[in-house]
């Protein structure tokens, strides 16, 4: 379910707008949408609204298909690779029977998930999800995987 947006002073875009700036189509910005790699805000008229962070988190999956030639599957298994569970500070308890620590095909945000860390249904929220604000950022998240094999 996606959130209204609150009065800020941050800037949104529409999917028109957020199209033109990426340099995709609309349908590619729902079908980027459809497989959960974006989450965009929604107005109450359910019209699509995208923040600056969304445009850039935008542009690194469009790099990541156009010039890395990483398919969405393929992108959606990468995020599913970052350290959720690291990054939430989840206790080994709740790790062993969360279906997105074993889950290694899509993001955990995209994982039906019951705990008491994660029991929000508001996936753009989500402090993994809003982790990934670009390129560089999804790089050091998954540098965290690197770190944490090295210290485990």
């Amino acid at each position: 379910m996606l959130k209204e947006v609150e009065h800020t002073k941050e800037q949104y875009y529409t999917i028109g707008k957020a199209s033109q700036l990426v340099g995709v189509s609309v349908q590619m910005l729902r079908l980027y949408e459809d497989e959960g790699l974006i989450i965009p805000f929604k107005k109450k008229s359910l019209h699509r609204l995208y923040s600056s962070e969304d445009i850039e988190r935008l542009k690194c999956i469009r790099d990541m298909i156009h010039n890395e030639k990483i398919s969405i599957i393929g992108i959606k298994r990468m995020m599913a690779l970052i350290p959720c569970w690291a990054i939430k500070k989840c206790p080994v308890i709740i790790r062993e029977g969360c279906e997105a620590f074993k889950d290694h095909t899509k993001p955990c945000w995209l994982n039906k998930i019951d705990n008491e860390l994660c029991n929000s249904n508001e996936c753009r929220g989500c402090l993994v999800y809003k982790s990934i604000k670009s390129c560089s950022a999804l790089k050091q998240l998954l540098n965290q995987i690197d770190n944490l094999v090295i210290e485990g």
